[in-house]
């Protein structure tokens, strides 16, 4: 029986795709064999078992937002998609609890959560798309981490299919689960390359009555650096604090309708917590921006503080027509600084630019788009190379999010990895000695 045969015969020949529907599963001109989509955690069990005996990698596939993360995937692979593994299987809002399968999105995780008054504080881009389960893989995470962490910070327990089929469960089902070595942890990050997530339980919060925002344009980054530094010293308590370089201050304010006319950069500060608590700090803030040398201060309407919110966390993976998407990280009193270097950098390159930042938590997002000169492949590697070497001066580190095949086969998406590496692969040839999960794609090849 062939390896096609086996696995319709686990999920159905309707949930296997083996012809020119896999088109959109080619990821980097690697064609999987066959696409699976395992409808119960069982399945997804039984599916990886017969991929291992038959040899064959398999690639994990949520909802496919950052599947162009890491080095290009095996050729000939199968695709296990979990979208059909999208059950609340059990909520317990008197534990502040939840434990559902990892093929969840988080807009329709957040929904189910809000009918009884609850939410997962975790706000990766593109939510109507992206899973829990990729999420966690991919350590994804939007700016809501400065206030409310990671999910590492959220994850109390795991369900996880190893590279031999077997399900493994990591932590528990309560908060207080703290015996031994903490399993999720080495899990989520991992790009998929140590088992297949499959459910996860994790903590939850009350959600909270108020959720707002202000809008705040300077003349230039380091500007709005400084207000971020007067920010972070003040008593304020922003769950999100969102700089945004000239690029990204347009694409935002054309996005919600905010007015951005000759602004050279923007924050965007946003709070939640109890009405008057929030109404309060929006005032503070917006005296605190004006007093810093914002040229404008608007504190925003519900609505559009939700619109505004969602554009800066969806941004800059929704540039159009990006030439390269990268993450760099550096301690926050210098984001201000490497955005300079940056637009410095790209500007010479003759290209253009988008910079997000969680100013707060160190990270800065870059899209590199076509510029009035330079676009080709070259051009993009060498700008690349050049912000990869000023995040490392800076002590940081650089990761290429997206590229196009041609600029991954000249530069390297991960920085060179370290001593800690050998851990790694030490950790990936005790649970995976035969290479079956996601191989090749994490630092160092792993």
């Amino acid at each position: 029986m062939s390896l096609l045969d086996t696995l319709a015969g686990i999920v159905g020949p309707a949930h296997c795709l083996a012809g020119a529907d896999r088109g959109p599963f080619v990821v980097e001109g690697r064609t999987p064999c066959v696409v699976v989509f395992p409808g119960t955690v069982e399945e997804a069990s039984l599916v990886v078992a017969a991929a291992a005996a038959a040899g064959v990698p398999v690639i994990p596939w949520g909802g496919g937002t950052q599947m162009g993360l890491g080095a290009p995937p095996r050729d000939g692979a199968v695709v296990v998609a979990t979208r059909r593994l999208a059950r609340v299987v059990e909520h317990e809002p008197a534990d502040l609890t939840a434990t559902v399968e990892a093929g969840i999105t988080l807009d329709g995780l957040q929904a189910a959560l809000g009918a009884r008054g609850q939410w997962l504080s975790l706000d990766p881009p593109l939510p109507g798309r992206a899973t829990l389960g990729g999420a966690l893989a991919t350590n994804a995470s939007g700016p809501r981490r400065y206030l409310y962490g990671t999910a590492r910070d959220l994850v109390i327990g795991l369900r996880v299919v190893g590279a031999d089929g077997a399900l493994v469960r990591s932590g528990g089902k309560v908060v207080k689960n703290v015996a031994g070595y903490d399993l999720n942890k080495l899990y989520i990050g991992s790009l998929g390359t140590l088992g297949l997530i499959v459910e996860v339980t994790v903590k939850l919060r009350p959600r909270p009555e108020a959720d707002r925002a202000c809008w705040a344009t300077f003349g230039d980054v380091p500007a709005a650096a400084a207000a971020v530094r007067e920010v972070m010293a003040s008593d304020l308590l922003p769950h999100s604090i969102e700089l945004l370089d000239a690029g990204a201050t347009a694409a935002s304010a054309h996005g919600t309708g905010l007015v951005a006319a000759g602004a050279g950069a923007a924050l965007v500060l946003g709070f939640d917590g109890l009405p008057a608590t929030v109404t309060w700090q929006l005032g503070a803030a917006e005296r605190l921006l004006r007093g810093a040398g914002a040229t404008r201060v608007a504190v925003l309407d519900d609505a559009t503080a939700a619109r505004a919110l969602a554009v800066v966390r969806d941004m800059p993976v929704t540039a159009p027509e990006p030439l390269a998407l990268a993450r760099v990280g550096v301690l926050p009193a210098q984001v201000g600084r490497y955005a300079q270097e940056a637009a410095a950098a790209v500007r010479e390159a003759g290209l253009g630019l988008l910079a997000a930042a969680h100013a707060g938590s160190g990270i800065v997002r870059l899209a590199l788009t076509p510029g009035g000169e330079g676009r080709g492949v070259p051009t993009t590697v060498k700008t690349l190379a050049r912000l990869r070497a000023e995040a490392r001066t800076l002590g940081g580190h650089f990761l290429v999010e997206w590229a196009p095949l041609a600029v991954k086969e000249e530069i390297a998406v991960w920085d060179p990895p370290g001593p800690a590496v050998r851990l790694m692969e030490r950790i990936k040839a005790q649970l995976d000695p035969k290479g079956i999960l996601n191989p090749g794609r994490f630092v160092g090849g792993i």
